[in-house]
């Protein structure tokens, strides 16, 4: 049976018992291990756009700030468009070799790419070798983030207990979040200590070359994870070799077309919105609202902090009353709130105004930041988890996430800001009808193992019907 099958008011299933201490230690390293992993992954993927504010006039010269930042921006842009490559390469070598061996190559490929934009030469010395040396930086950035997601989506969700799924993967966004914030804490430090020419001169690169000593730590964190049972199950399942051939290609996830489509789907309105308001924010208050750079940079990062902390209570709400819920409550928030939300933050004034209502969209967003890496590995069976997540994802994200930023200044730029607002709604109203009408996956059995002891339960019941669905054959 599959995951779409699940009902969306079943109950989970009989309280699982208790883990050993062994398997406590396993679970907390697992965490540790994927969060800071993501975090330094996310750290320099957001430094980027968290600094662009600085480093856009030193290789994009001219006399319009706003076209130096659509031009950095673009750039940003670009790297998402590497995503569906790294998440088709990195999601299939997940699925292949392991969830733990994907892991340390993406951070490996974010510490060369971190490194790159640390030491790219400005247009003033080479001219615009500079920026193609910033562009190949976030091509491959944008590579490993691609294979990034879904490997930590997947081992997160897959070494969580099953009924702390929602808990454990949405310290994803926990993470995420988290690296994102290490780099504002580390913008608002250097505000704080250097001036704005020295920011602009050589400031910026300091960010960029703490992310690559970051992940030398975690790489050696990585190197001691323990693959996921889910997947040595898989390994160890003795299938034939046609079947063992195909796991983690694309015709292996034809297969789960209609699965691949709903995480597109469900993926569009949530990412524009968190795009919109964490690495667009910034500059909006800056451009828009007026106001200085340093306020609005400590208004993301207070908003930013609260938002992290909301992110396990609404996983662990999640496990207790199901995924649909909350992302529907994010879709309907987000669809009606959008515009008057952004249109006040246009004309805050003040620091406490900008916090209020960043954190009133950041709680709405919640519904779908925190469990959304647990639904989309719940879709899937084990052999095409990690590619099933990464590349229809990675592909929405490109088209969307990473093209957010860009538009809304394009529509700055172009005199016509407040439509930026109705795409945003738009977007969120199209995943909107999807979280209607998709099943909930919350009871979804990742393993064989699970799905066995489902089957057990359903025996001793005598109601096999009553079965939760599986998402492994």
């Amino acid at each position: 049976m599959s995951p779409s099958a699940v009902a969306p008011g079943s109950q989970p299933g009989p309280a699982l018992a208790p883990p050993s201490v062994d398997e406590r230690k396993r679970r907390r390293l697992a965490l540790v291990g994927g969060s800071l992993g993501n975090l330094v992954e996310w750290y320099d993927w957001f430094v980027y756009a968290s600094f662009a504010i600085y480093f856009a006039d030193s290789f994009f010269p001219g006399d319009n700030p706003t076209t130096q930042l659509m031009n950095t921006a673009g750039i940003f842009a670009v790297g998402f468009l590497m995503r569906p490559v790294g998440g088709w390469i990195l999601g299939r070598a997940a699925d292949r070799h392991g969830r733990k061996s994907a892991l340390t190559l993406t951070v490996t490929m974010m510490s060369v790419a971190a490194l790159l934009i640390a030491v790219a030469p400005t247009y003033g010395q080479a001219g615009y070798f500079g920026a193609l040396v910033l562009l190949l930086a976030r091509l491959l950035q944008g590579m490993s983030i691609g294979g990034e997601y879904a490997a930590s989506a997947t081992y997160l969700t897959e070494a969580s207990a099953r009924n702390r799924r929602g808990l454990g993967s949405s310290f994803q966004y926990v993470s995420m979040t988290c690296g994102q914030l290490l780099g504002l804490g580390i913008l608002i430090t250097m505000q704080h200590t250097l001036t704005t020419a020295q920011l602009e001169s050589w400031g910026w690169r300091i960010p960029f070359v703490l992310g690559a000593l970051f992940a030398v730590v975690v790489f050696w964190l990585r190197r001691r994870l323990q693959e996921t049972d889910a997947f040595q199950e898989e390994a160890a399942s003795g299938e034939d070799a046609h079947d063992d051939s195909t796991r983690g290609t694309l015709k292996a996830l034809w297969q789960y077309r209609r699965q691949a489509g709903l995480v597109m789907a469900l993926t569009l309105g949530g990412t524009v919105a968190y795009y919109t308001y964490t690495t667009y924010l910034t500059k909006y208050l800056v451009g828009s609202a007026g106001m200085p750079k340093t306020t609005a940079t400590l208004v993301s990062f207070t908003a930013l902090t609260l938002f992290a902390v909301l992110q396990p209570f609404a996983g662990m709400l999640s496990d207790r009353i199901g995924r649909r819920p909350l992302l529907i409550t994010f879709a309907v928030g987000c669809t009606v709130g959008t515009y008057p939300i952004m249109t006040a933050l246009g004309s805050a004034s003040s620091y406490w105004s900008a916090l209020g209502l960043s954190l009133l969209a950041l709680v709405i967003i919640t519904g779908y930041t925190s469990i959304n890496a647990a639904v989309k590995a719940e879709l899937f069976p084990t052999r095409v988890r990690a590619l099933g997540v990464a590349l229809p994802y990675a592909i929405a994200n490109a088209l969307f996430g990473g093209t957010a930023e860009y538009v809304a200044l394009w529509f700055k730029n172009s005199g016509h800001e407040t439509m930026f607002f109705w795409y945003v709604s738009g977007c969120a109203l199209i995943s909107l009808v999807t979280y209607v009408l998709m099943p909930d996956t919350r009871d979804a059995a990742l393993s064989r193992a699970e799905a066995g002891a489902d089957a057990d339960r359903a025996g001793d019941r005598g109601d096999a019907a009553a079965a939760p669905a599986e998402a492994v054959r």
